[in-house]
């Protein structure tokens, strides 16, 4: 167990933090398991399916374990700015290097998440400021105001935008029952299965308010044919609620960084976490607020908040309060260099899969049996992934913006 309370301002980084982030990149990079596709050769396996289910995006209301890792992404950033503040400060940076030093990362993170998202060929002419890179950069700079006032001001923007969030989505008239939901990628199966009704309805996949800024923004560029909105429903206008889940990072940061004992850092932790996921749920059970991550409703800020609270309260307590940093170091790797495992996420393993098969043939990946193939395969790609993060670590090469 560490002992004393300063412990955490000798350093101006947490290793608690660097092993959540760890977690949350290892889940991204983890999809090249192909889980799902796994499942789907073994029908019969419940097993399997759980867990096709924890790699899959919820459809709309709800959530599994994959839609946590944007929310605690972007909690991740704001958790790091006290201590990256802090580090700049103590280097003697005034506040004008600081701020210019913000608004470049933010541009930078706009334009890098676009320029990946153009990789994509669905994404080319879509100008997709829904992906998590461009919606960090355009909520960023508030943040970076927020963090220096005092935490007073902090708690009022998250209930402001708690509510804002809430009244404009409620606001928004419903659509008649003669809109064509086909006509914007709904189609009638959908809406049977996912559809949201009576007063929830406000909050329906491109149907809501933030769906109808998107079609007036995105349709002034130029384009082949008019814009109607994104597959998954997500919006541009998600950086204002996301903006509450990062300044929810920013107030843990600040915890963490306070010269406030573990034991009371770790109450705080899980006690916010409870309070986040109890609140969140309550809402989205009364039908005043329907829980969505696409278009990251209030209820949603609260319980995805709320996880990652606890999230890093658990890491907090196995790796700086216990002081278990060596069973953390893998995670650690990948979390000190999370830009760089964002894109080597990014490779479409597919491509690598049929490219290595052809060289060393199906043997090597079919040992478990052929529904296992995709498997095999995956954990041979996330191994490599890691080692490439691991040299980049050894070399103390980290990609920052």
């Amino acid at each position: 167990m560490i002992a004393g309370s300063n412990v955490e301002l000798l350093s101006y980084r947490l290793a608690s933090i660097d092993a959540y982030r760890g977690f949350v990149m290892f889940l991204l990079l983890a999809e090249a398991l192909q889980l799902c596709t796994v499942a789907a050769a073994v029908p019969e396996s419940s097993l399997w399916r759980f867990l096709c289910q924890q790699q899959s995006h919820a459809e709309w209301v709800g959530a599994n374990l994959h839609d946590l890792i944007m929310p605690s992404f972007c909690f991740l950033v704001g958790a790091s700015l006290p201590f990256s503040l802090a580090r700049r400060i103590a280097q003697g940076a005034m506040l004008r290097d600081l701020w210019t030093h913000a608004v470049i990362r933010a541009f930078l993170l706009i334009v890098l998440g676009l320029a990946i998202a153009a990789m994509h060929a669905r994404q080319m002419i879509v100008y997709p400021f829904d992906w998590i890179l461009p919606q960090i950069g355009l909520a960023y700079p508030a943040l970076f105001w927020l963090a220096f006032r005092r935490s007073r001001a902090a708690w009022g923007a998250i209930l402001g935008i708690l509510v804002v969030c809430w009244l404009a989505f409620a606001l928004y008239p419903i659509p008649g029952p003669d809109f064509d939901y086909e006509r914007v990628g709904v189609s009638q199966s959908w809406l049977h299965e996912h559809g949201l009704r009576g007063f929830e309805a406000h909050w329906q996949k491109n149907s809501n308010l933030a769906w109808a800024f998107d079609t007036w923004l995105l349709n002034l560029y130029p384009r082949p044919e008019p814009f109607v909105g994104f597959p998954k429903g997500m919006t541009t206008l998600n950086f204002v609620p996301t903006l509450a889940t990062m300044i929810l990072g920013l107030m843990a940061g600040r915890i963490l960084q306070s010269d406030r004992t573990s034991g009371n850092k770790l109450r705080w932790l899980l006690n916010a976490g409870v309070v986040g996921l109890v609140g969140g749920w309550t809402l989205g059970l009364t039908g005043l607020c329907p829980l969505v991550k696409a278009i990251w409703t209030p209820s949603w800020i609260l319980f995805s908040g709320g996880w990652c609270f606890l999230l890093l309260g658990c890491t907090f307590l196995l790796v700086d309060y216990w002081g278990y940093t060596r069973l953390a170091f893998p995670l650690s790797v990948i979390g000190m260099n999370a830009i760089a495992a964002y894109l080597l996420g990014q490779i479409h393993s597919n491509v690598a899969f049929h490219a290595l098969k052809h060289l060393v043939g199906r043997a090597p990946f079919t040992f478990l049996g052929d529904p296992y193939e995709p498997l095999v395969y995956g954990m041979v790609t996330v191994t490599g992934y890691w080692i490439v993060l691991y040299i980049l670590h050894q070399q103390r090469i980290f990609i920052r913006v």
